[in-house]
């Protein structure tokens, strides 16, 4: 049985991961701080999936600690999660960002480097395209100057992978994710972040359960139809299940070349007053909104094109935006 770590198990991508993980029969290995997520995550994954992962408490920024786990634990591939994520944040913590992002991500390199270790999967982000020329965004869209600093470290993220994998033989493939959303269909793990939301689906599902007062949508005033902000919005099982199928390329050795990157969405855009009616007329509720001004950092419109992670990954999203909205407010519900 293969042995995969993943960092950030606990967290709302990470956890649906590790099950999707455990469902193909992998032993997970999960790393967690617990900055951004609760240990019960652990009790839920195990209530899903009948086993319980091997649980590590580590901050990733202590070199020492990471050497130490590397030293007790084989491991044969690893699934890389564990990063701040929220683009507005970053613009006003940006030393926390570099911090965190890119030493942790050296340090578990250098590990890999020195005990030979192989099969690297990196979270990545469409933000490293930037406001791209073109939509949908293909995989030959110019990574630009990023638009905050959440994307930049992403985009350096993507150039110290490149770098290694060609200086030290590691076989590493990126997902450049666009917006994950939604939850398990079981509703026992799901998107929970610890203090004010930063992103739109969680707030979303907060201001309709009354946590939050109304719901801030950030400008108005943009270049799209309705005048708010465009992004492709994909099911996180969906988006899950393509880190099995980066492992697997990775494990079989079909990846053509030491580093490659996939973008991994739904192919389809959608804005935010869209996304808000939508989960209006699936939940049959209303929702308290209001415009206000734009947030820094923030892009118009970013859907993706995935017709080569489609291809070369063999696979493709199943889950509609509606099945994901409906799963997000059930998780809600059950969490109040």
């Amino acid at each position: 049985m293969k042995r995969i770590l993943v960092t950030g198990g606990l967290g709302f991508i990470g956890s649906h991961t590790v099950v999707e993980l455990q469902n193909e029969g992998f032993e997970v290995i999960i790393i967690d701080d617990l900055s951004n997520t609760s240990i019960k995550v652990l009790d839920s994954i195990t209530e899903i999936t009948g086993t319980k992962p091997d649980f590590h408490q580590i901050d990733l920024r202590i070199k020492n600690d990471v050497k130490t786990f590397f030293d007790n634990n084989k491991v044969d591939g690893i699934i890389h999660f564990a990063a701040f994520k929220a683009v507005g944040e970053s613009m006003y913590k940006p030393l926390d960002y570099y911090e965190n992002n890119l030493g942790a991500l050296v340090y578990l390199l250098q590990e890999m480097r020195d005990r030979k270790l192989d099969n690297f999967i990196f979270s990545s982000s469409c933000t490293v395209y930037g406001q791209a020329d073109e939509l949908p965004i293909t995989e030959k869209a110019p990574v630009k100057t990023a638009e905050s600093v959440y994307g930049s470290t992403k985009q350096i993220g993507e150039e110290i992978l490149k770098n290694a994998s060609n200086a030290h033989n590691l076989n590493i493939i990126a997902l450049r994710y666009f917006n994950p959303i939604g939850a398990h269909e079981s509703v026992k793990i799901g998107e929970l972040p610890l203090g004010v939301p930063q992103n739109l689906i969680p707030f979303i599902t907060q201001t309709a359960a009354g946590i939050r007062k109304e719901l801030s949508v950030f400008g108005d005033d943009y270049n799209t139809p309705d005048g708010t902000a465009i992004r492709d919005y994909i099911h996180v099982v969906d988006l899950a299940k393509a880190h099995i199928a980066a492992l697997q390329r990775l494990m079989n050795k079909n990846n053509k070349k030491s580093f490659e990157f996939f973008n991994v969405g739904t192919g389809k855009g959608s804005s935010v007053l869209e996304i808000i009616n939508a989960f209006e007329k699936v939940n049959n509720l209303k929702l308290n909104y209001k415009i206000v001004d734009r947030r820094e950092g923030d892009i118009t419109a970013a859907y993706a094109d995935t017709t080569i992670a489609n291809k070369e990954l063999g696979w493709k999203t199943e889950k509609s935006l509606e099945e994901a909205l409906e799963s997000a407010w059930k998780w809600q519900l059950q969490n109040n």
